[in-house]
């Protein structure tokens, strides 16, 4: 392990990177676009390399070299737009996926040589219905060097080396070859594998340069009938349990949530939570808050709840969003065989719970624990749904990978967006209180986060400047959750709230609706898939008003723009300096 631990300690290199249109090099303390640490083991971390995303956003939209054909598919409308707008040979492009939306279609690409695709050199575009370019995201790069297309290290040797630095054991998961960029500019050949360790909750995609035999990077996957279970609106068990029949939205799930077993246990088709069976056809299992969390009811009512609100969340995001956890797709489309797998109160260790994204096709993983004084995070809402959006936002971003909210601030926008949606379900009316997440699991009224979300500046005094001293991910995801807990409120005010939302288990999806809280989650949904890979709060910033232009012809412009405004993301913000100005007409 000390040459391991020597190779990864050299990565910690300075910045430089090459796009195929402009040359940067990252400002000094401004690693956040770029980099993300990873700690592997108390005394072993890799500082991980993503080329900075450019993105752009085109309002009404701007023609590419195929508009007015009409023999043009997505494919060869994407690759002719990339080619000509970057000035690459289309040979320099792959076609890996893309999604059909009803508002706009979205296409994502990575960069090839030799016809072997970059793993962190990828581009998305989207279309509007008028077959025009609302929106381009890339981090092509011109490397200075690049290695040969052929590996000269078996994939065995390199299974090895990876299992031995990430202190786990090679899935089975079918290898790749690909090539990564490093922060030197040059380009390294990669053998790509997936090494897991279940009993520490580690699940990691590994780099090996395939001439050296150096592991080079990593993607770390973890983020950290009727039933009985609290409505999708509460928070904790305190505001009570209830029998809910039927819950299941038959466009997001037309078979049910138990379509792969019948009804007989908590193992359907989107969610997957083992032993837990149905008693006469229903799944009632009483909590008993004077008993341990370990006692067989409390786990099979910890069980039933989190695969409730697992579902729920998955039938309220499937309609505006693709790359779903799914056994079965139903023949429309992406990968599947791929089901949230939820674990409650798991062996790896306690006071914590966190979510595993692999690609699309593979499942995802929920690890729950419980904490002391004990409680158990699955009887706690707005864990459950922080854990599950994690797999919302790591699916949407650059296009079913899981490799696109890797940068620290990209993930720390990660953990904001999982506190927003939290925050969004539980809402019962039309006010906007402040809110807290976490109060359950740590018998404290200030919960897991340092304010609550809050419209008070004073209450709440954070900003897009206050990441000039933030590194952690889930401080940084406070920036953004309390500048969306804003946003909310502003549309709300501006459009109003409708009750239908917080009426029905789940909430009807937004397209059932109108009122500032659909505005909101649509907005919300749509940008994740607008948005380039690793983005940053300002490019995020962007494809939520491109998303208001593409769903409601820019109606919300001037509300989203001063709630961002509100919190320093105006116009003119940039590298962590606060702006407070808004476009002329607002």
């Amino acid at each position: 392990m000390g040459n391991h631990t020597k190779l990864l300690r050299s990565v910690l290199v300075a910045i430089v990177y090459a796009s195929a249109t402009i040359a940067l090099v990252a400002a000094p303390g401004n690693k956040h676009a770029t980099h993300r640490d990873l700690l592997i083991k108390k005394d072993l971390k890799i500082t991980v390399f993503h080329p900075e995303s450019s993105f752009g956003t085109f309002d009404q939209g701007i023609e590419h070299p195929l508009s007015k054909s009409s023999s043009s598919t997505i494919e060869s409308s994407t690759l002719s737009f990339i080619a000509s707008r970057l000035k690459v040979d289309s040979s320099a492009i792959k076609f890996r996926t893309s999604h059909l939306g009803e508002i706009t279609s979205h296409a994502y690409v990575s960069q090839v040589h030799d016809g072997i695709s970059f793993a962190n050199a990828v581009a998305n575009v989207a279309f509007n219905r008028g077959n025009k370019v609302v929106a381009f995201g890339s981090s092509f790069v011109t490397p200075k060097t690049i290695a040969p297309s052929t590996p000269a290290i078996t994939l065995k040797a390199a299974i090895t080396t990876a299992e031995n630095v990430l202190d786990g054991k090679f899935n089975d998961h079918p290898p790749t070859v690909e090539y990564l960029v490093k922060d030197d500019e040059s380009v390294v050949l990669t053998h790509v594998v997936q090494i897991q360790n279940d009993a520490a909750g580690a699940w990691y995609q590994a780099f090996v340069d395939a001439h050296s035999g150096e592991l080079v990077s990593a993607v770390n996957f973890v983020t950290d009938v009727t039933y009985l279970a609290l409505p999708i609106t509460s928070e904790v068990p305190t505001q009570g349990f209830q029998n809910i029949t039927n819950p299941q939205d038959m466009t997001a799930s037309p078979f049910g949530w138990h379509s792969t077993t019948g009804t007989t246990n908590t193992s359907g088709n989107n969610v997957q939570v083992p032993t837990t069976s149905a008693l006469n056809g229903n799944f009632i299992y009483p909590l008993d808050p004077t008993a341990a969390p370990t006692t067989t009811g409390n786990m099979n009512a910890a069980r039933v709840n989190a695969f409730y609100v697992a579902n729920s969340l998955h039938d309220l995001a499937y309609r505006s969003s693709a790359f779903n956890f799914q056994t079965n797709n139903f023949g429309k489309g992406g990968a599947q065989n791929d089901p949230v797998t939820i674990s409650v109160q798991d062996k790896a260790g306690t006071n914590n719970a966190d979510f595993a994204t692999p690609p699309d096709g593979q499942s995802g993983m929920f690890l729950w624990t419980f904490s002391l004084p004990q409680r158990d995070g699955a009887l706690e809402n707005d864990i459950v749904t922080h854990e599950f959006t994690h797999g919302i936002t790591n699916r949407i971003t650059g296009g079913g990978t899981g490799r696109c909210l890797q940068t620290t601030e990209a993930g720390g926008m990660g953990e904001g967006w999982s506190d927003a949606m939290a925050n969004l379900v539980e809402h019962t009316s039309s006010a906007v209180p402040d809110y807290v997440l976490g109060q359950y699991v740590t018998n404290s009224p200030a919960g897991i986060r340092t304010h609550p979300y809050s419209t008070s500046a004073t209450t709440n005094p954070l900003r897009y400047s206050s990441i000039k001293t933030l590194n952690e991910v889930h401080n940084i995801g406070e920036v953004w959750a309390n500048t969306l807990h804003n946003m909310y409120a502003a549309l709300v005010a501006a459009r109003g709230w409708n009750p239908l939302f917080g009426t029905t288990n789940p909430p009807p999806p937004p397209g059932d609706g109108s009122g500032g809280n659909y505005i909101f989650l649509h907005l919300f949904i749509d940008a994740l898939a607008l948005q380039p890979c690793n983005p940053t709060f300002v490019s995020a910033r962007d494809a939520w008003i491109q998303a208001d232009v593409n769903r409601f012809g820019g109606a919300n412009k001037c509300t989203i723009w001063h709630a961002f405004a509100s919190r320093g993301l105006g116009v003119g913000a940039a590298n962590f300096v606060d702006s407070s100005a808004v476009p002329s007409g607002c």
